[in-house]
């Protein structure tokens, strides 16, 4: 149901035109004049149905004072002069009288539902918007202000782009920006984390299957990428997509086809694809474990995100973002962070960016008093031994994660592992496989 506005001189084609709305379950107020219609309100309404000839003023008229709401004009003078001029003025559409009641209803509807649509992209953008803000909000180094620039030139393109970086600095919020900020965000985002597909699956997962392809599956399957097909797909640690599967999307990338698994047609997708991985894909190409060709096609903008260790005064900038993201979403009041959470915050080293400062900040929210503010305990990110608190440490990430998980697994749980590293238990075990370090007692 809408709330209409019919703003009509003759009474009877403003009853006529009214008991219709009505009969299709919309609300309707009656105007006679601009006049009338403006002490009737516009605000509020979702669309506004006008006569041209008014007493008074024209019915164009209510087009720029009633804006946003969409205005549908209505003329007995249906000339091409004269429709060209409203919809000049900012009228969504025009109808002729006497008009049909089904094409009346077909265009209201039609009308409406753009409106919609066009009011739940705004507020989807204004959520991106406050999740990653791209324009500068946050992020005043030097390494971010970069990564800020480039998403605003590569965005509105279609160009194919690979984010590096960390786990936890925020290569998925990334992506989406990019896609929110494009030409295809009115089309599906796709995300697929490759790390977390079994080998023996990623392919049907990504490229589909053909009918009886699979044991146990017998019906056919449409794969992520042609879900994503108008939109965007984004492969999370593509590092980790096996030979078979770069072979396969390379084709994706070059041909805009794709072939499920155990078929013989091909089918056309439209897909913008962003990447992005942890990993030194370079490294991985010379150990010939990636391909070189799918390297080069995937890196055509590449956007490299720095550890948050590395982004100075961004952190406590960053924290204060993130806090009041944190209170919104858990519907908490506002809190602030006394001087011994700023100190823990500064002097922790952070080794899961931003996703552990998230982490951190909810689980404080979550513990703290109403009214009160959030302490270094809260916080939980205590310095831990062996950990340099004032420099970046020399390890690569991966060699990072092997000292602190052999240095401390043996008196912390999984749980409180997981948490120090800013990431989840499910990804503390893929990694124990990945980097083949055995829990305490369970062998290798």
């Amino acid at each position: 149901m809408a709330e209409i506005l019919v703003v009509e001189d003759e009474a009877v084609i403003r009853r006529a035109v009214r008991r219709l709305l009505e009969r299709h379950g919309h609300s309707v107020c009656e105007a006679g004049s601009v006049a009338e219609a403006e002490a009737a309100g516009l605000a509020g309404r979702q669309l506004i149905l006008a006569d041209v000839r008014l007493p008074g003023a024209p019915g164009t008229e209510l087009i720029g004072r009633a804006a946003p709401v969409p205005v549908i004009v209505m003329t007995s003078y249906a000339t091409v002069p004269a429709a060209v001029e409203a919809i000049k003025q900012g009228a969504v559409d025009y109808i002729a009288k006497p008009f049909d009641h089904g094409e009346l209803m077909l265009l209201i509807e039609r009308v409406l539902g753009q409106h919609r649509a066009a009011r739940t992209r705004a507020a989807l953008q204004s959520e991106v918007d406050r999740s990653y803000p791209v324009e500068g909000m946050v992020g005043e180094c030097e390494a971010m202000k970069q990564v800020c620039e480039r998403i605003g030139k590569v965005a509105p393109t279609d160009a194919t782009v690979l984010v590096l970086g960390e786990s936890g600095t925020g290569k998925e919020l990334v992506a989406r920006a990019i896609h929110a900020r494009s030409a295809r965000c009115d089309g599906p985002f796709v995300t697929v984390n490759c790390a977390a597909i079994p080998e023996g699956l990623i392919e049907s997962e990504l490229f589909g299957h053909a009918e009886g392809a699979l044991a146990n599956a017998g019906q056919g399957r449409v794969g992520l990428v042609e879900s994503a097909d108008g939109g965007t797909l984004f492969l999370d640690e593509v590092g980790e997509l096996p030979q078979a599967a770069q072979a396969r999307l390379l084709r994706v990338i070059q041909d805009g086809e794709v072939r499920r698994v155990g078929g013989e047609a091909t089918r056309r997708v439209d897909v913008r694809l962003l990447a992005a991985t942890h990993r030194d894909l370079r490294r991985a190409v010379q150990q010939a474990t990636f391909r070189e060709d799918l390297y080069f096609r995937l890196r055509v903008v590449e956007l490299q995100l720095p550890p948050l260790r590395e982004r100075g005064d961004d952190i406590p900038r960053l924290a204060a973002f993130l806090l009041d993201k944190v209170c919104r979403q858990l519907n908490r009041p506002l809190v602030s962070l006394d001087d011994s959470a700023l100190r823990a915050i500064a002097r922790h080293n952070w080794p899961g960016n931003v996703r552990e400062l998230e982490n951190a900040l909810e689980r404080a929210v979550i513990l703290c008093e109403p009214e009160g503010s959030i302490d270094a305990a809260l916080l939980g990110i205590e310095h831990l031994p062996g950990v340099p608190a004032d420099v970046a440490p020399a390890l690569s990430l991966e060699d990072y994660f092997r000292q602190f998980v052999l240095e401390h697994q043996g008196r912390m749980t999984e749980t409180e592992l997981a948490r120090r590293l800013g990431i989840s238990r499910k990804t503390l075990w893929e990694r124990r496989q990945r980097f083949s370090i055995p829990r305490p007692g369970k062998g290798g």
